[in-house]
């Protein structure tokens, strides 16, 4: 194929991360948008010179020269969209979570081994340089047995409102749409172990708290200070256990009583430690003293963006070059499986086996 033609399922602010990657690339070509919002859609192929424009993506997967979507929309259409692209021929870039639950994720893994069509989903973070830098040091055994982890991502007050806060369309709050990320960098990182056994609670006390000054903070689109819904949990925190010994504790939030923001991944091995935020160092031992090392990896300066970039790229090498997958199907459903475990634990209490 001279070019890859890329269509955008869901305009929303996630979305102009994906075309912003796209646009860095030569041989993609972005050929249609598609948004229940049919002025928001005509918004969008106007500022990114888009020529097809959609509000029923099934009429935009009949497009035969369409050869890739971007799925960007709320989590309770990622799976119905991305089964309809997929069975219509498209490959498909999904957004994390995959799916509203592991048996919605399975059906998409199903059907891309049915069609041959390559379903990646949006497990950006393992395309910063900090992680790869330390997936090659476990790699490489600097680490030895790395047998704790600890995590958090945590807001003071970053809940956004709108969609995320509808459990039917988000399918959860903080744990779903922040804790899936540091989760499955941890996975990622420590070689995908299998999760084992999973106890959790989740917590809502806070909600929106829309009336809040001094500080600002990222809304959904389709926020309504007016009208502050929210039905989904304002922190968590878990302890999840793995077949190769590893347990990882993990906290998130996206409304809490607390100084500010803080995001922290720490992974702790027999030869060594090593912190990746919020910067990354080393602690080891060294002629019998214990020494910190802190490597020199340069991010970009907009390192959101650049993840982004790399995401996209990738996605299109696999579907031009046969490269392997980084962020196969497969892996979203075993990330998926935790945290139904999360939820499910929370609510009833008791550890959740898997």
């Amino acid at each position: 194929m001279d070019k890859v033609k890329v269509g955008i399922i869901g305009a929303g602010n996630i979305s102009e991360l994906h075309v912003q990657g796209y646009k860095k690339l030569p041989n993609v070509e972005l050929v249609a948008v598609c948004d229940l919002d049919k002025e928001k859609a005509e918004e969008y192929a106007a500022k990114h010179d888009i020529p097809n424009i959609f509000t029923d993506y099934n009429e935009m997967l009949k497009m035969e020269e369409l050869d890739a979507v971007s799925v960007t929309t709320w989590n309770n259409s990622h799976a119905p969209i991305s089964i309809a692209a997929m069975k219509a021929g498209k490959n498909v870039l999904c957004e994390k979570p995959l799916a509203m639950n592991a048996d919605e994720a399975q059906k998409m893994v199903d059907t891309s081994k049915e069609t041959n069509k390559l379903l990646m989903v949006g497990f950006v973070r393992r395309f910063e340089k900090n992680a790869n830098y330390i997936k090659e040091t476990i790699e490489n055994d600097e680490l030895g047995n790395v047998y704790y982890a600890k995590t958090g991502y945590m807001r003071k007050w970053g809940n956004p409102g709108g969609w995320f806060c509808d459990k039917k369309r988000s399918g959860g709050g903080p744990v779903i749409d922040l804790g899936v990320h540091v989760i499955d960098l941890i996975s990622y990182l420590t070689g995908k172990p299998k999760a084992v056994s999973v106890m959790a609670s989740t917590f809502e006390h806070l909600g929106l708290k829309p009336y809040i000054k001094g500080i600002s903070k990222y809304n959904a689109k389709d926020y309504d200070k007016d009208n502050p819904f929210c039905d989904v949990e304002d922190s968590a925190t878990a302890l999840i256990k793995y077949d190769n010994g590893m347990t990882l504790s993990i906290e998130t939030s996206w409304v809490l009583h607390t100084k500010e923001d803080n995001n922290y991944l720490m992974l702790y091995g027999d030869k060594a430690g090593v912190k990746m935020e919020p910067e990354l160092e080393f602690y080891k031992e060294h002629n019998d003293y214990f020494v910190e090392e802190r490597p020199i990896v340069k991010e970009e300066t907009d390192k959101f963006s650049a993840i982004f970039q790399r995401e996209t790229a990738h996605f299109i090498d696999c579907i031009v070059n046969n490269t392997e997958c980084r962020n196969p199907g497969e892996d979203g459903v075993a990330i998926m499986k935790i945290l139904d475990a999360i939820y499910e634990s929370a609510k009833s209490g008791h550890e959740v086996i898997l």
